[in-house]
């Protein structure tokens, strides 16, 4: 039998969106694109990724963000999308800020 031209199931392609996936660590940052299919979560970007291979300090319950806004694991991607992976601060900079103040000292001051 020939085929009348309709696509079928087998040789239509699933479209695809680019995306990255980033993380940083004190003294090292890493961005990955990648493309990924349409429908992805940002757990699941983060898993295609490979990131936790480069960084495998990464917290497997770290905080994900979207461009600075903490979202959910299943949250569904968009063209373009920055997934990024939160790590935890030694310290709360606010507060490391205001105790530096009471000694007449700034950020930068310590680190000559």
């Amino acid at each position: 039998m020939r085929s009348c031209g309709v696509p079928t199931a087998s040789t239509v392609a699933e479209p695809v969106i680019p995306v990255s996936v980033a993380y940083a660590e004190r003294d090292r940052q890493t961005v990955l694109k990648l493309q990924v299919p349409a429908g992805t979560s940002a757990s699941e970007a983060v898993e295609r990724s490979g990131i936790r291979g480069i960084h495998p300090r990464i917290p497997p319950d770290a905080t994900l963000g979207i461009f600075g806004e903490v979202v959910r694991g299943e949250r569904v991607l968009a063209a373009g999308d920055r997934v990024e992976l939160y790590r935890k601060l030694p310290a709360d900079p606010k507060e490391t800020r205001r105790a530096l103040a009471r000694r007449g000292e700034t950020m930068g001051s310590r680190r000559r």
